[in-house]
């Protein structure tokens, strides 16, 4: 991944992400309920050096905060995301052809859900939270990764080498975790990327739409909203949390083209080379002990 400039970007801003939510635990350069009220909306300068918010909030503290909260909401969209859509995948490429074909209808019937009206539903009883975001985001990406998954999961599923595999007795599970789920593993890859760099975009929009993370936590979608009322004032307060949020999900995406195209010998030389070198020999240390 690293030989490849979109790799290596990526690895570069996740690992800034990473150090940043971790520093946070201890530092930032303000406290977060600390306000000046004679600095509201203030440029950035060496006392404040993003600005501040119409609270006189120090943006760079609630920015490094907010990365722990958008980092722990990806982190639990993608494993959310992840086992629903593979025990959709399992479902929809049953050997039960009723049961594969009622999942069918289930997940096309349900994929047109938007993820913000599946938000608004669980708010309803939850009320804004974090949870709620997980919540909308997991089921309407695990939705799509079954979508999107099912043709290599079925190519998989109808091969030989599964057909045995169960006429020797292996459960339906085993078959999955063991054949079918490598198989699918770069469009998994792929999916869950784009998961956890949509889920960032959905916190910022949700938290807008007053649904999304409360508004004691800081995020990046918080940041968003208390600064985007008077943007054609003070339009620095939100070019800083947008920024971040862009460079953020590019980063992600482009991790799982990278991850996919490193795994894939097809895509990756290096991988090929090796495979081709050990080929031969395991070729002929077949030929030897037939020999015998």
């Amino acid at each position: 991944m690293w030989s490849h400039g979109a790799g290596r970007y990526a690895l570069v801003a996740l690992g800034i992400w990473l150090l940043v939510a971790f520093v946070s635990l201890f530092w930032t350069p303000r406290p977060l309920l600390e306000t000046d009220g004679y600095h509201v909306w203030a440029v950035p300068s060496s006392a404040h050096w993003l600005g501040t918010d119409g609270t006189g909030a120090d943006v760079l503290s609630w920015l490094m905060a907010g990365s722990r909260t958008n980092l722990a909401i990806a982190a639990l969209t993608v494993v959310c995301s992840g086992a629903l859509g593979l025990l959709l995948v399992g479902l929809m490429v049953s050997r039960s052809h009723a049961l594969a074909s009622v999942s069918v209808a289930v997940v096309d019937a349900l994929i047109s859900i938007p993820t913000v009206l599946i938000a608004l539903l669980l708010a309803v009883p939850f009320g804004a939270s974090a949870a709620v975001v997980v919540g909308a985001c997991s089921i309407a990406y695990g939705l799509n990764l079954a979508r999107v998954a099912r043709p290599a999961a079925l190519l998989a599923a109808r091969s030989q080498y599964v057909e045995s595999a169960r006429s020797n007795g292996m459960c339906g599970f085993d078959v999955l975790v063991r054949h079918i789920v490598p198989n699918i593993t770069p469009v998994l890859a792929v999916q869950l990327s784009m998961s956890a760099g949509t889920s960032v975009l959905a916190e910022a929009g949700l938290t807008y739409l007053g649904v999304g993370v409360g508004a004691g936590v800081p995020s990046w979608g918080h940041s968003l909203a208390t600064s985007v009322k008077l943007i054609n004032v003070f339009p620095l307060t939100v070019l800083w949390p947008g920024l971040v949020v862009t460079l953020v999900v590019v980063a992600l995406n482009l991790f799982g083209d990278a991850l996919r195209d490193a795994a894939d010998p097809v895509a990756n030389p290096a991988l090929r080379a090796m495979v081709a070198t050990t080929v031969p020999h395991d070729a002929g240390r077949e030929e030897a002990s037939d020999g015998r």
